[in-house]
């Protein structure tokens, strides 16, 4: 072999590699893209034909429950009006939808306002959502069936989450913020109870309870204010 033609034969032998290795990988590869192309295209639909079908029923099966909860009317928020189904079954009917997770909190409300505290619980605990204010609510709620239960711990720990859920509504944060200090005094944690009075004053000081924070705060601590003057 001439020095000319080393390069050349090289060259060749490189590219002969190049296809070996490629033929090699070829069905794996194109195995792979095809796998991802089906398991893309039954992911749309399975959403575009499953999902989307059953969101949309679900929606409807809530549509008159939600107008039984703005007239406060429970059990028909619950359990429909003969013509029109409660919530209860669109529950069991559309889990893991939009309109099921709401169901839980409407079933939670209602449970709620008809002093049925377990059930009122268990749909409450089952209930979440990314819009702050609504949760602020439904933790509040679940600390206020936990207290009807006397499950003080529970209640505690859910009014503290209501409490931090969503800060900008002063008014019920405070609120709840309030009640697990109260609670915490319940239960001899009295030390607990004044950190959240003061965090109550500090963090909401134009509220009604956090108008009222000091006189739980001198009742609890032995440091002077200026209602010990």
């Amino acid at each position: 072999m001439s020095e000319k033609q080393a390069p050349e034969v090289v060259s060749q032998e490189a590219a002969h590699k190049v296809e070996s290795s490629f033929a090699k990988i070829q069905k794996p590869l194109l195995g792979a893209i095809v796998a991802a192309l089906v398991i893309g295209g039954g992911w749309f639909a399975y959403q575009q034909y499953v999902v989307k079908p059953k969101e949309e029923k679900a929606a409807e099966a809530i549509f008159k429950a939600e107008q039984y909860f703005a007239m406060d009317s429970s059990r028909l928020v619950l359990n429909g009006d003969g013509q029109y189904k409660g919530v209860l079954n669109v529950i069991s009917n559309f889990g893991g939808t939009k309109a099921a997770n709401l169901a839980h909190y409407y079933a939670g409300i209602s449970y709620l306002k008809m002093s049925e505290f377990e059930n009122a619980v268990k749909h409450l605990k089952d209930f979440s959502t990314d819009a702050k204010q609504v949760q602020l609510l439904a933790s509040g709620c679940l600390g206020d069936a936990y207290a009807e239960l006397n499950k003080k711990d529970e209640a505690i720990e859910a009014y503290k989450k209501a409490a931090n859920t969503f800060i900008e509504d002063e008014t019920n944060s405070s609120e709840y913020l309030f009640r697990a200090a109260l609670l915490l005094e319940t239960t001899g944690k009295n030390a607990e109870a004044l950190d959240l009075y003061k965090e109550l004053k500090t963090k909401f000081p134009k509220t009604d309870k956090g108008f009222q924070a000091d006189k739980y705060i001198y009742r609890l601590s032995i440091e002077k204010n200026d209602l010990a003057e």
